[in-house]
């Protein structure tokens, strides 16, 4: 009977020692997002009137790093593009048989072949014309 008492209480006093710390991590947590939510106020409140008396310098000036940031970003994209791109016509120029290599050549040869044909075509024409 003393094996049977001690089961049922374990398992209770296990569920107090979590109920214990899940308050105690959740309370800390609590009254941490509050002293932050405080700072972040006090901060605001002494960094206004800085906005507003630097505001002519500061919003020029972050529009000029956004423009900066983005043409940096731009140029590097189109950088790592063209390099890719060179790097493909190198390999297809080769011969090392690049990704999409077939596509290319079967695309040539339709624009080959509908070429002759409007050539084809356009003699004709001119030729019945001229008659």
């Amino acid at each position: 009977m003393a094996d049977h008492h001690l089961q049922n209480t374990q398992p209770m006093t296990h569920q107090m020692v979590k109920a214990a710390t899940a308050a105690t991590a959740g309370g800390s947590l609590l009254i941490l997002s509050g002293l932050i939510l405080a700072g972040t106020v006090i901060a605001l409140t002494i960094a206004t009137p800085l906005f507003v008396i630097f505001s002519p310098v500061l919003v020029p000036a972050l529009i000029a790093t956004a423009l900066l940031a983005t043409g940096f970003i731009a140029s590097g994209g189109f950088g790592v593009a063209a390099v890719t791109v060179l790097s493909w016509i190198y390999r297809y120029v080769t011969g090392r048989h690049p990704p999409a290599a077939d596509q290319l050549d079967s695309a040539g040869m339709k624009l080959a072949s509908k070429a002759r044909e409007m050539k084809d075509r356009a003699a004709q024409l001119t030729g019945a014309a001229a008659s």
